[in-house]
């Protein structure tokens, strides 16, 4: 299969990687940092020989780039699976936070997902079958102190995922929301956290691999999880 994965250097889109990877797949993944993605397509390359996987640097806030990054994307043949997970956490409140902060998280965690999912899926509508997973999250369905324009813009990202499901549905194309609680990565950098408190990205990439090989007869629309001792 080919596996698109945004936001792949760390954390749960490198978790993804490695998990698809080791099943031999084609993963193509982006970041924007380019060290970064090139160090992680080295390393996944040589713990998984079997895989093929390559790497593009990508500004996924950027339109044009998000473009870029798709049209590479196609040019290594049709897509099976797209992993919308880049995406940036910043808190803040709406009554005081810095100015240009909603603009700058929905471009991240929003635009990025609904550009680059509209320049894949001829492709995947074209083969009748695919596989969309919209890496959303707990704040996609509470609202929560401190939330501000990051959760605005994962409310936007699920209500995104539940209107391309109703969409895609005739077409052969499954979509799936995921929406993690408190999961070990770079957001929550700098915070001092108890390893028993938080999930492991690998947990995340469980399921996603899990709900990529049902049968084409069922679909897992949203993927809830927490930390066992509930939300940090």
């Amino acid at each position: 299969m080919n596996i698109i994965v945004t936001g792949a250097s760390k954390g749960i889109g490198k978790a993804i990687a490695e998990k698809f990877a080791a099943e031999g797949n084609t993963i193509l993944v982006c970041s924007r940092g380019e060290k970064s993605l090139y160090d992680t397509v080295n390393e996944i390359q040589t713990r998984f020989p079997n895989c093929i996987i390559k790497g593009k640097s990508c500004d996924m806030a950027n339109k044009k780039s998000v473009q870029e990054f798709a049209a590479w994307c196609l040019e290594q043949g049709a897509p099976d699976i797209l992993v919308n997970n880049a995406g940036q956490f910043l808190p803040g409140s709406i009554h005081d936070e810095d100015e240009g902060m909603l603009e700058q998280m929905i471009e991240t965690n929003l635009y990025s997902a609904y550009h680059l999912t509209r320049a894949i899926l001829p492709a995947m509508i074209q083969n009748a079958s695919g596989h969309v997973f919209n890496i959303c999250s707990i704040a996609s369905l509470n609202a929560y102190a401190n939330g501000g324009s990051y959760s605005i813009s994962k409310f936007a990202l699920l209500g995104f995922s539940k209107n391309l499901r109703e969409e895609l549905k005739p077409k052969g194309i499954k979509v799936t929301a995921v929406m993690p609680g408190a999961t070990l990565s770079a957001s929550w950098d700098g915070f001092d956290i108890d390893p028993k408190r938080i999930m492991e990205a690998n947990d995340v990439a469980e399921m996603i691999f899990a709900a990529a090989h049902l049968s084409p007869m069922a679909v897992i629309e949203d993927i809830v999880m927490r930390p066992q001792l509930g939300d940090l």
